[in-house]
């Protein structure tokens, strides 16, 4: 299960990176929640399985 875990995480910080992106290119405050959002689930997905599964 290692592997999924580390998608997720890796999922999430690309998407922080996007929103960073999104904020200092002035996208529309809404993309950037949405995009906030998704990192925040992927991360906490990662993070509570590989420490529910180890």
């Amino acid at each position: 299960m290692n592997g999924l875990n580390t998608i997720l995480i890796l999922v999430g910080l690309f998407l922080i990176g996007g929103v960073i992106s999104f904020v200092k290119q002035g996208m529309p405050r809404s993309l950037i929640v949405l995009l906030s959002a998704g990192a925040a689930m992927c991360l906490v997905a990662g993070v509570l399985r590989l420490s529910y599964w180890n």
